[in-house]
């Protein structure tokens, strides 16, 4: 049978088929630090090269320090990033540059795009055609939360903690129903960019706050399937984190070392 969604052979197709991979970031380069949350290339190039075929085009509406572009270069994919934060912005610039000058002539031809902007306004950047997204949104405000250990850590070495002070940045915004229904017309907006039966990817995590769960993915998940075809999900494991005693003897806290990778399909 011919594969009309991708260039890949039949074992590696069932092998991304499996609903659960583990994958340990490897170190982060220097250049990237400053980012607060950052989702690995060698990763996002797993999905890339399952959901297009090579030449195809690839979005990130809020691309952070380019991850998805430099994963598209590698996969032979043209892409383009949009990024509200122009210092992280100008970041992805740099390492989209400094990537294609280690990967050379077969890459000369692919376009690697970013564009400092709001993604709510996606749609008057004049795209081409998307064949695929695949983005991660802020984990709602939980960057803004303090006397976590990571972000003593990262204010000693003078690293951001959170995205950005800008009104339109969702990781800024205090109301959890507001968060998400944004959320939601963010992506929704990018509709009329993308082709009929284009997939789109949207790596995210329950979060917890002030003694509660709140179901982020399973949210998203609802809400945006109502606008998209839901089609499956992949959690994404990270088992080399150390481990935290929350609520040691009084109360049941998980350590959260997953991420939900939901599937959508534009119909």
């Amino acid at each position: 049978m011919p594969n009309k969604l991708n260039d890949l052979d039949p074992k590696t197709w069932l092998k991304f088929q499996k609903s659960w991979f583990i994958h340990n970031p490897p170190p982060r380069k220097q250049g990237v630090l400053v980012h607060p949350a950052k989702f690995p290339e060698t990763m996002a190039q797993e999905f890339i090269e399952f959901f297009t075929k090579r030449g195809q085009v690839v979005l990130d509406p809020m691309a952070g320090t380019g991850s998805t572009l430099v994963a598209a270069l590698r996969a032979g994919r043209h892409s383009y990033g949009i990024e509200l934060n122009p210092k992280y912005a100008e970041i992805a610039r740099e390492i989209v540059a400094a990537e294609r000058q280690v990967l050379g002539h077969p890459v000369e031809h692919l376009k690697a795009g970013i564009i400092t902007g709001d993604a709510s306004q996606a749609t008057t950047f004049q795209f081409p055609s998307i064949d695929y997204v695949l983005t991660s949104p802020p984990y709602w405000d939980m960057l803004r939360a303090r006397g976590a250990e990571t972000q003593k850590k990262r204010r000693a070495a003078a690293l951001d903690v959170f995205y950005s002070d800008d009104p339109h940045d969702l990781g800024n915004v205090p109301d959890y129903d507001e968060f998400v229904a944004r959320l939601v017309e963010i992506y929704t907006r990018l509709k009329p960019l993308l082709r009929e039966r284009a997939y789109l990817t949207i790596i995210v995590k329950n979060v917890k706050k002030g003694g509660r769960i709140y179901p982020l993915a399973w949210d998203l998940g609802g809400a945006l399937g109502r606008v998209y075809r839901l089609k499956d999900e992949r959690l994404w494991l990270q088992d080399n984190q150390r481990l935290a005693p929350y609520g040691l003897g009084n109360a049941w806290v998980s350590n959260t070392f997953h991420h939900y990778c939901l599937q959508f399909r534009n119909e």
